[in-house]
């Protein structure tokens, strides 16, 4: 898994985590929010997550361009959906054409050592009943799953060459996330480490 941004958020973290607990602040932009849906989720061709259907599917439900933003204490996350909804016939869909956009927001959740979301409300969705059918389970469910991290391991993965990169091998201990939430344009998340050099 290669979550870029917050690999650099995390491993700037990593710096100030010293040989005993320290409580940090770890801020994630919405960017990199962005890149990690992309990464766990729309990895359809074309940056897609089908809903119903695939590609070259006659019929079919898809989201695409997720975009994170930060509304009061909760996290925006806005799609494009496109569809064509009916019955597949020798190739074609028999039936009717949706474009419309849809949006949920989520609270943060620190669970552990994991950087998750609870609490999906839906803010917009199209005016079709039948897109609706299949467009909530995804935005309420399946979206915000995807958002989830584990910090941790990231960290982890982070240190694994330490020991070549500055001559000291890093372990890290322990992490527990205390709290997360929205301070402005970020995501603030509150966290304790322990880090051992060898």
């Amino acid at each position: 898994m290669k979550l870029a941004p917050l690999r650099i958020l995390l491993s700037l973290a990593a710096t100030f985590i010293a040989t005993q607990a320290h409580a940090i602040e770890l801020k994630i932009s919405s960017k990199a929010l962005e890149q990690t849906l992309a990464r766990q989720l729309f990895t359809g061709e074309g940056g897609r997550y089908y809903i119903r259907g695939k590609a070259g599917s006659a019929c079919y439900v898809y989201a695409e361009a997720p975009k994170v933003s930060f509304v009061n204490d909760r996290v925006v996350v806005h799609v494009k959906t496109h569809s064509k909804l009916g019955t597949g016939l020798r190739g074609a869909c028999i039936g009717i054409g949706l474009n419309t956009d849809a949006d949920v927001s989520i609270i943060p959740d620190a669970q552990g050592e994991i950087i998750g979301f609870r609490d999906a409300r839906i803010e917009r969705l199209s005016d079709s009943k039948e897109l609706n059918f299949l467009l909530v389970p995804f935005l309420s469910h399946q979206l915000p799953q995807q958002m989830k991290v584990n910090a941790a391991d990231l960290m982890r993965q982070l240190l694994s060459n330490s020991a070549q990169t500055t001559g000291y091998d890093l372990k890290l201990d322990n992490l527990k996330i205390h709290s997360m939430q929205v301070d402005g344009d970020a995501l603030a998340v509150d966290l304790d480490g322990t880090l051992s050099v060898h």
